[in-house]
């Protein structure tokens, strides 16, 4: 029998379907957001973060960043960041997030709100301006602003994140580690980061009551937690089991769909408009 021929593999001027259709995509998505950042078309989605000991009460909420085009149509961060992080693109939408986040600590004086940034972000002066005007037209936004910065970029640039971090937390901001256990932190890191909150990323919490492997994992993470005195939130809860779970692994607070889908219009923002009425 003569011998098979070797499957033709994609010559240099070939082209891969699928990194073709990957790359498509994400000139739409880009050109989306930029058109949206461009008319500052975004709003915040807010989710409740609850206290363990006590469910039904708020810790605080988490302010997350949503984009519309000229339908109307909500979409959230998840469909657009992996796109823009590393990009000019990316400091401008932390811009607005930080923007949306100082209206809504003017507005409601009892909220205490999360905003996510990049790292990247700490030396873009727009980010800066808007933090400092913020901060200068409520006296008590910085010790109600908490910012949460992914573990992905804080290991990027972690010297320069430590100085940031200390500089703000003097001025009474508040900062949480997010997505902790996505990336590869040495924990020699969170010694010399001084976060306030510790978020453990939610692979590590779904279906959490029956997968023995994640409750060792995240009770040993509580525990690095508490050595360093920060504060503990577990993301992505999404049953009543889990939830038991968590507090009694002496998790601190929760947050997830067990509790609550972020909101872009929370009855609480609504209580607030009316009572300025």
């Amino acid at each position: 029998m003569p011998p098979k021929r070797p499957a033709k593999s994609a010559g240099p001027n070939q082209k891969n379907p699928l990194s073709e259709a990957v790359a498509q995509r994400d000139k739409s998505t880009l050109a989306l957001v930029k058109q949206a950042v461009a008319h500052k078309n975004a709003l915040l989605a807010f989710q409740p973060v609850m206290q363990a000991g006590n469910q039904k009460k708020v810790a605080y909420q988490e302010g997350l960043i949503r984009i519309h085009d000229d339908s109307g149509r909500l979409i959230p961060a998840r469909d657009f960041i992996t796109v823009v992080e590393e990009q000019e693109l990316g400091r401008q939408i932390d811009c607005l997030a930080l923007e949306r986040g100082l209206e809504a600590l003017r507005q409601v004086p009892t909220l205490r709100l999360g905003i996510n940034m990049s790292a990247r972000s700490i030396g873009y002066p727009e980010w800066n301006e808007v933090l400092e005007r913020g901060l200068a037209a409520d006296p008590t936004a910085a010790e109600r602003l908490i910012l949460e910065i992914t573990e992905q970029s804080a290991m990027a640039i972690p010297e320069i994140v430590t100085k940031f971090m200390r500089d703000l937390q003097r001025k009474g901001i508040t900062f949480a580690l997010d997505d902790f256990g996505a990336g590869h932190t040495s924990f020699a890191y969170l010694r010399d980061f001084f976060f306030d909150i510790l978020k453990i990323d939610g692979k590590f919490i779904r279906n959490i009551s029956s997968n023995v492997d994640n409750q060792v994992l995240t009770q040993a993470l509580i525990s690095v937690a508490a050595h360093f005195d920060m504060f503990t939130v577990a993301e992505s809860v999404e049953t009543a089991t889990d939830a038991a779970f968590l507090t009694a692994a002496g998790i601190d607070c929760m947050q997830g769909y067990h509790f609550a889908a972020p909101s872009t219009k929370p009855a609480w923002l609504d209580d607030a408009a009316l009572l300025r009425a």
